[in-house]
């Protein structure tokens, strides 16, 4: 339905498609997903029942109409839409399937709840927004697999859901378990000891964390890995591969990219996925602050790396604006746009890589021991290897992420190859058993070579460059901000019946089982 142009004209056409728009009966318009066409209902007596077959249809049916492509008349041509020069005449025409009063209208400027849209998401669908959303996410996957495959020689490896973290999924052996996993981060470091050493995959993952508003349970991402590279080699594979599958409308991206150390991004900007788009940086003012006589001032100058920080605030007086550190000068941009101090261009994109990042980090719950800052499979800093066995909280990673706009849309590292390195990690720094990972380390053994990769949150990325206000709005059939699906009522119930094969039984909290017998 989008693809009739001038050139088409005194062709006999079939369209199908749903009944976008009706007036009096005189012409509809007709739409699928490649666009809109305008029906001319033919008048005469001789196709009367043509007009009553497309007069009585209602809005979002279903028809098939074939017909003669015929200009427009003086002055009726629209500019704004792709056929807007052309219209069919219809000759014949049947109505594939009727359709019912719908729960909204398939408008984007009609306001629905979110709840509503989720509910009824195969209606969502149909809008302009969700299928231009849609496509666009289509169009880069399929620039990337171009990128990937052609150019750079990558294989396309699927690996096994089922691994050993995060969801659990039941077994027909007693008390055993498979989990399904964050990523393929395993599988992926053994394809490269199994020599396969350029992959990528559009990897399924799924993350078990509670209600986040920009985080779904599964999700989408483009996973990377590859033997015999370095940082700055994935780097420049990454800004081309962004590079070659950006949509021509969102304006060219210029590479490289900047680069910004972790200690650098927290001591400007509060967070390590600094919003690069507007100033308003953290000052370090101690200096200024040395010789003033106030108790609580001098107690944080005089500790060890005590700092008194600010940040200036452009016309902050002006709008009751107090300052703010940190991710408050998010909320501070916030503030001033809101009262019309435009900060960030929303047309602009700034990537930005955020590099040595610690490679430990003290636990919350007990700061005399450490925890991975993003995995135990990290390669110290080359620079930091001697610290890992003396002073393993100072040792640099070899991370990198990559930021958009102030989001985090992809994170590496260089691995760990060498067992003996891998296992001091797990068990001497970490505390963890390493024989939960005996079959990596038996790997790494086996003549593993040097390797890195990275992974691009796909869902995050599409939303924007597509400018949605939320991940739910680029994935098609999402969960809610709670896990879940509204549309199928997932997660539900099942029957012992049902669970009898697994060796489960489920234990109620005390009301739901007295509900249950009742």
């Amino acid at each position: 339905c989008g693809e009739l142009r001038s050139a088409h004209v005194g062709q006999e056409v079939t369209l199908c498609g749903w009944i976008q728009y009706q007036r009096q009966g005189l012409f509809l318009v007709l739409r699928d997903f490649q666009g809109l066409t305008q029906i001319i209902i033919p008048q005469d007596e001789a196709h009367s029942h043509v007009k009553k077959v497309l007069y009585d249809a209602p809005v979002e049916s279903v028809v098939r109409v074939t017909g003669t492509v015929t200009s427009r008349p003086p002055g009726q041509k629209n500019p704004r839409m792709p056929t807007g020069d052309i219209e069919v005449k219809v000759k014949t025409a049947e109505v594939l399937n009727s359709c019912k009063k719908l729960p909204f209208e398939i408008k984007d400027f009609i306001k629905k709840s979110e709840a509503l849209r989720m509910q009824y998401r195969y209606l969502d669908l149909r809008s302009f927004q969700m299928q231009h959303n849609l496509r666009l996410r289509s169009q880069m996957v399929m620039k990337m697999r171009e990128y990937l495959c052609n150019l750079h020689g990558k294989r396309n490896i699927s690996s096994e859901y089922l691994g050993a973290k995060e969801f659990v999924v039941p077994s027909r052996e007693p008390g055993r378990f498979y989990c399904l996993p964050q990523s393929p981060q395993q599988f992926k470091q053994l394809l490269m000891v199994g020599g396969l050493d350029r992959y990528f995959q559009v990897a399924r993952c799924y993350r078990d964390e509670g209600s986040k508003p920009d985080r779904q349970p599964e999700f989408t991402q483009i996973d990377i890995e590859m033997s015999f590279v370095d940082q700055a080699g994935i780097q420049r594979l990454i800004e081309g591969l962004l590079q070659y599958s950006w949509p021509n409308e969102r304006g060219p991206i210029t590479t490289p990219f900047p680069s910004m150390s972790y200690a650098e991004a927290l001591a400007e900007y509060g967070t390590d996925k600094p919003d690069t788009r507007f100033g308003i940086k953290i000052i370090d003012v101690s200096d200024v602050f040395r010789s003033v006589e106030i108790g609580f001032v001098q107690n944080a100058v005089n500790k060890p790396q005590g700092t008194v920080k600010a940040i200036c605030i452009p016309q902050g007086a002006v709008s009751g604006v107090c300052l703010v550190l940190g991710n408050m000068r998010l909320e501070t941009a916030n503030l001033l746009e809101s009262r019309g101090l435009v900060l960030r261009d929303p047309t602009a994109f700034h990537f930005l890589w955020v590099v040595d990042f610690p490679l430990f980090l003290h636990k919350e719950e007990n700061p005399a021991e450490l925890e991975s800052a993003h995995h135990p499979f990290t390669a110290p800093h080359p620079s930091d290897t001697s610290l890992l066995y003396s002073e393993p909280a100072k040792v640099r990673s070899q991370h990198y992420d990559l930021v958009l706009n102030g989001s985090e849309i992809g994170g590496g590292s260089i691995r760990i190859h060498n067992a003996e390195q891998q296992r001091f990690v797990l068990e001497t720094v970490l505390k963890e058993d390493p024989e939960l990972l005996s079959h990596l380390l038996e790997a790494l053994k086996c003549g593993a070579p040097p390797h890195g990769g990275i992974a691009l949150g796909l869902d995050r990325l599409i939303c924007l460059v597509a400018g949605a206000p939320s991940i739910r709005d680029v994935i098609a059939f999402p969960k809610s901000f709670k896990g879940r699906d509204l549309m199928s009522n997932a997660p539900d119930y099942i029957t012992p019946e049902e669970l009898e094969p697994y060796h489960i039984q489920v234990a109620w909290p005390a009301a739901e089982a007295e509900a249950n017998k009742n």
